[in-house]
């Protein structure tokens, strides 16, 4: 039987060849304002981050833009824009995709039995929650599927 750990250090070697995302941290000053700076890099695996040496729940998911003057018919639209922009103010680069408000995943507890957000030991199973309202589905399928995605195959 494999552990929720086994399933993502293999995982980790499979995705060897693809580029990871930007993970990205708020930050305030008086000086230079709100802004989203780096904090590493993951790759994206639907609600999971997948690090060298860790795995987050997703959250926020975001591109880097330069802020614009544009009127916005909803307060939302006005909300991303900003949220984009403090990416760009961050350092990121134009277009760049940037997770933020990831949090970190014990895999351990995972393992024992017990649940870290959409991770769990379901029936001896490692497994992981889709949605937030979904089933828990077999991690070993689930990271076969996303894994499949992130290289292009079908």
């Amino acid at each position: 039987m494999s552990t929720t750990a086994d399933l993502l250090a293999d995982a980790r070697r499979r995705l060897a060849g693809v580029t990871p995302e930007s993970l990205g941290r708020e930050r305030t000053s008086r000086w230079r304002g709100a802004r989203i700076v780096r904090a590493g890099r993951a790759w994206h695996l639907g609600v999971l981050l997948l690090t060298d040496d860790g795995v987050l729940a997703t959250a926020e998911i975001l591109r880097a833009a330069a802020p614009v003057r544009r009127g916005y018919t909803a307060e939302s639209a006005r909300a991303r824009a900003d949220r984009r922009a403090q990416a760009r103010r961050g350092g990121f680069a134009e277009g760049e995709t940037v997770h933020v408000g990831w949090r970190m995943l014990d895999v351990a507890a995972a393992d024992a039995g017990g649940v870290s957000g959409p991770l769990a030991l379901i029936d001896g199973v490692p497994s992981v929650r889709w949605a937030p309202g979904g089933a828990f589905v077999p991690l070993a399928g689930y990271l076969d599927e996303r894994i499949a995605l992130a290289l292009g195959q079908d």
